[in-house]
């Protein structure tokens, strides 16, 4: 999650998929139609400190660094981790929070979780038990008539280094034909729980944000092959969710999909993990949104795009957010390119409470949700993250909408350059920041 990926797309790309479409869908999104309005439940079955900061609080300022869920099973030992963690599993995510997302008027849920709950090794510290927490969560979903996507968030070796892969450092996963095929037996695993609740598990990601700097973008489209192959024999129905690597629109020509079907790309958009979207102003940063929307329409005429992550967040100082016992770029506390913070006396008290915003930033909060969620219309949808957070109001998306940051439902807009004419978008008018 914690790169921005802005899609560049050329005009002369748009010019070329103008009259193009999509690979077929052989099934609509989920039970609504073809629109994705979800949100994330992440921290469940993938931790990140800066989501539940009370889970890693006895390491801060430790010498034992606790960091990601492989040192936080290192560090307790299997029997404490598995104990902490099954109490996590119950608590974390409830009945009451999937009911209380079907009543904001959301379609959709997507479920991180990773290969060690389907491909364990005795060489891991991860514990295991998630499965029956899982399939327990999709009733829930079914039983408030949303869908739900299971996205492979971690995998053997880590795919980018991240915290949120379930290990923080180095980019190992195609450094071993083993983490591979221990990947592809995830992605069967997920699959066989996808058939057993098809009417409500629409779609599966078969691997979240694979960082191309640090792997082979023809072994990434391998994989991407062969878990095609493997899950359909045996969810053949199931929707294949590829994420864009990072790459840009221009870099996926050499992504040969002819032949497949039922596959969708994943791309994610933050505003506040590099130097060119953090420094924006408000007004820059929804002209900013208003781009991405040309890029997402554009891609969505070569390949069914999904954003499956965005946020709230203009500023990086929720706590932990780049790492356990990291600071922010935006008050300097983090060493980056810019060697202090975004402008002089930048702060981060406040920039994550909702009861310390003004009546302008809340002003501004919603419209940067009705324009993002324009934006990501203009594909096949999006996904919020997070569904909530312990103390990241800018990233909990339960808490904006009880305070009316965010539509509710998501059709409600009030600042949107769109109207809902039945069950389509037609543009109303241009606002002061979008201009077709």
């Amino acid at each position: 999650m914690k790169l921005l990926q802005t899609i560049g797309v050329t005009a002369a790309l748009l010019a070329s998929c103008a009259h193009s479409s999509p690979m077929p869908l052989r099934k609509r999104f989920g039970k609504s139609g073809d629109v994705i309005r979800g949100v994330n439940l992440g921290g469940l079955f993938v931790l990140e400190p800066w989501i539940t900061p009370s889970l890693f609080q006895e390491w801060d300022g430790s010498d034992r660094k606790v960091v990601d869920e492989w040192t936080f099973c290192a560090v307790l030992g299997k029997d404490e981790c598995q104990s902490r963690l099954q109490r996590h599993w119950q608590s974390w995510v409830t009945e009451d929070d999937i009911e209380t997302l079907a009543s904001l008027g959301l379609n959709h849920v997507r479920i991180p979780i990773g290969h060690w709950a389907f491909a364990p090794s005795d060489s891991e510290p991860y514990v295991q038990g998630q499965i029956p927490y899982l399939e327990q969560v999709i009733q829930w979903a079914g039983k408030h008539n949303l869908n739900a996507i299971i996205d492979l968030h971690g995998v053997p070796g880590s795919q980018n280094g991240f915290d949120n892969s379930g290990k923080f450092g180095g980019i190992g996963w195609q450094q071993a034909q083993e983490n591979i095929d221990r990947s592809i037996q995830a992605v069967e695993g997920i699959a066989r729980i996808a058939a057993k609740h098809a009417d409500i598990v629409d779609a599966i990601q078969v691997v979240n944000e694979p960082a191309h700097w640090g792997l082979s973008v023809d072994g990434v489209i391998d994989f991407y092959r062969r878990a095609y192959t493997s899950f359909r024999s045996i969810a053949p129905d199931a929707i294949m969710v590829i994420h864009d690597a990072f790459l840009s629109p221009n870099d996926w020509g050499r992504f040969n999909v002819r032949g497949w079907d039922n596959v969708i790309l994943d791309t994610h958009n933050y505003h506040v993990f590099v130097r060119d979207r953090l420094t924006m102003g408000r007004n820059q940063h929804l002209e900013a949104t208003c781009e991405d929307a040309k890029n997402v329409r554009g891609f969505n005429n070569q390949l069914w795009t999904v954003t499956g992550e965005w946020s709230l967040a203009t500023t990086d100082c929720a706590k932990w957010l780049n790492g356990m016992e990291k600071g922010a770029r935006w008050d300097g506390t983090l060493p980056w390119e810019m060697n202090g913070p975004v402008y002089q006396s930048a702060t981060c008290s406040g920039q994550n409470s909702i009861a310390a915003w003004d009546q302008e930033t809340r002003t501004f909060m919603r419209q940067f949700a009705e324009t993002q969620m324009d934006a990501y219309e203009s594909g096949s949808g999006w996904f919020f993250w997070n569904f909530k957070t312990e103390g990241a109001d800018d990233w909990n998306y339960i808490e904006l909408a009880r305070h009316g940051l965010v539509p509710v439902p998501p059709t409600d807009r009030v600042y949107s350059r769109y109207a809902l004419d039945n069950d389509h978008w037609r543009i109303r008018l241009n606002s002061t920041w979008c201009h077709e």
